[in-house]
């Protein structure tokens, strides 16, 4: 893991801390430090940034930093950041939604978190950032209630922690915590349906889960997540086996997380003072129940989430019915009904979900059966129709002699000596080899393929012989310092106008000739084409 990602990481603790100030003043130095612009810098800085702001409660800003953060994964060809910037996107986008109805389009919120999905996909390989990305689409899928779609995404998080090297910052422990949760709300939603049997299974889920989280608790805030976890397990047994043990956990596990700073308006603990009352009153404390949730209703923030709000009230509803009150009945059955409506809404949005990841998945197949077609099998660099469709993209209408385009044309010194000495296992660990030297040497932008059998060719759109026998140079010594073949390259350099490239090419050729003719592992210049 590099070193911007681990200074991201902190910084992220730090504006989660209560920091958010301090810490979007450091990430927009850092991101204005290469260039002066602060559009420009690392995706993991946009990543802090974009948290930095929601938490300041700067929500448009949020989103046009999530934009930003777009533009500098698709930069870095990172599938993990650019992941995170979709989902980041679309959360923001929801909860703006939320306090501005002119905000409000689910459509484009799912379309964002459908393709932050589809983009991982390609795989990331920093397990730290891929966990952040399913952890990401696991919120917005969580936010909106589809928690078939969230609870895969928090699963896949948990599992990218499973190297050695993966840090210990007590992300096992959360991840866990996160599926408890979630299932804990299913379970809620479901009773408020009148779908007891199906909720006793997501309770059920929510305790495996808490009880795994408890055991994995580590890093520097164990003991919170160990506290969290425990109070999830306890929850969930609140109305299935043990009753009176939830009762009494519920409040000390509460109490310890209150202790370690921990908010009682967070929507997780609220959720579990509902779990406290149902505890309570199973045992024959109903008194201390209304009590309870009596004191949950009046520690609701001004903006609560909805689920939690609606489960406060409606256990606050049925315990006052259960100690004889008749004014609640009419509130009960609007509540109620008000909760088939959203679940129907709900299985609406998970419709038009799915839906989306289908045509999405069908596009992603298209892409790749189409990247497989323009790519060499062996070496991963494009072959020779993935060279002739970046030529034809290259050579569009309207360039002028101004657009200056070079070619490189690179062929490997004595390949048929390895191929025939060593076996043609190691030719192609030579080829591959060598593919890999080509593509770390050339610019950004720049384009690398394999004309077959040794020979490459590498595209440089706007530079001329000069910059075009830099990178040449870098190739060369690149694949002279390959162990332990001992090989080299000799490569042909040409430059002219973007719509005269068929010269520049056989130009180049030529000059890579002369350059194996001189001995190979050099670089030979052709002339400039006009």
């Amino acid at each position: 893991m590099n070193d911007v990602t681990l200074q991201a990481l902190d910084l992220l603790e730090e504006a989660q801390a209560g920091a958010a100030a301090q810490v979007l003043a450091v990430a927009e130095s850092a991101l204005r430090e290469p260039t002066g612009d602060i559009c420009d810098g690392p995706a993991a800085m946009h990543f802090v940034r974009v948290v930095a702001l929601t938490r300041l409660g700067d929500l448009p800003a949020a989103v046009t930093a999530a934009d930003l953060m777009l533009a500098a994964a698709d930069r870095e060809r990172s599938t993990g950041w650019r992941s995170c910037a979709l989902s980041l996107r679309a959360t923001r986008r929801l909860r703006l939604g939320d306090l501005d109805l002119r905000e409000h389009d689910i459509s484009v919120v799912l379309g964002d978190l459908v393709a932050a999905e589809t983009t991982l996909l390609a795989g990331e390989p920093n397990p730290v950032i891929a966990g952040n990305a399913h952890t990401g689409i696991a919120i917005g899928y969580a936010q909106l209630r589809l928690y078939e779609l969230a609870a895969p995404q928090f699963q896949a998080a948990y599992e990218t922690t499973g190297p050695v090297s993966y840090p210990d910052n007590g992300n096992r422990a959360m991840w866990l915590c996160n599926l408890a949760e979630l299932n804990l709300m299913w379970a809620l939603e479901l009773y408020q349906v009148g779908q007891a049997a199906e909720a006793a299974e997501h309770l059920t889920a929510a305790e495996e889960n808490a009880v795994r989280a408890a055991a994995e608790a580590s890093g520097p805030k164990a003991e919170v997540w160990r506290h969290t976890a425990l109070l999830f397990a306890a929850s969930a047994r609140a109305d299935r086996q043990d009753p009176a043990g939830a009762a009494d956990e519920i409040p000390r596990h509460l109490a310890q997380l209150q202790a370690f700073g921990v908010s009682v308006q967070q929507p997780e603990l609220l959720l579990c003072r509902s779990f406290h009352a149902l505890a309570l009153n199973r045992c024959g404390r109903r008194d201390e129940a209304l009590r309870v949730i009596e004191a949950a209703v009046a520690d609701l923030p001004p903006d609560p989430s909805w689920l939690a709000a609606a489960a406060l009230h409606r256990t606050h509803a049925i315990l006052l019915a259960k100690n004889g009150s008749r004014d609640v009945g009419p509130g009960l059955t609007y509540g109620d009904t008000l909760a088939e409506v959203l679940w129907r809404q709900r299985h609406r949005w998970l419709h038009a979900a799915v839906t989306m990841q289908s045509y999405d998945l069908l596009r992603w197949q298209h892409e790749q059966a189409e990247r497989a077609a323009r790519t060499d099998p062996l070496t991963g660099v494009a072959n020779r129709r993935g060279l002739d469709a970046f030529l034809r993209n290259l050579a569009a209408p309207g360039l002028t002699d101004d657009h200056r385009v070079a070619v490189l044309a690179l062929d490997v010194d004595c390949f048929k000596r390895i191929n025939d000495s060593q076996g043609h296992a190691a030719g192609d660990e030579v080829l591959r080899a060598v593919a890999q030297a080509l593509t770390t040497s050339v610019r950004r932008g720049d384009f690398v393929a394999r004309l077959g059998g040794d020979e490459f060719v590498a595209i440089l759109p706007g530079a001329d012989c000069a910059a075009a026998e830099q990178v040449a140079r870098r190739a060369v010594a690149a694949v002279r310092g390959l162990t332990p073949w001992r090989t080299g390259v000799s490569v042909g350099v040409a430059s002219g106008a973007a719509h005269s490239l068929g010269m520049s090419l056989a130009d180049a050729d030529r000059a890579m000739y002369a350059a194996k003719r001189a001995g190979g592992n050099q670089v030979s210049r052709g002339h400039v084409a006009t």
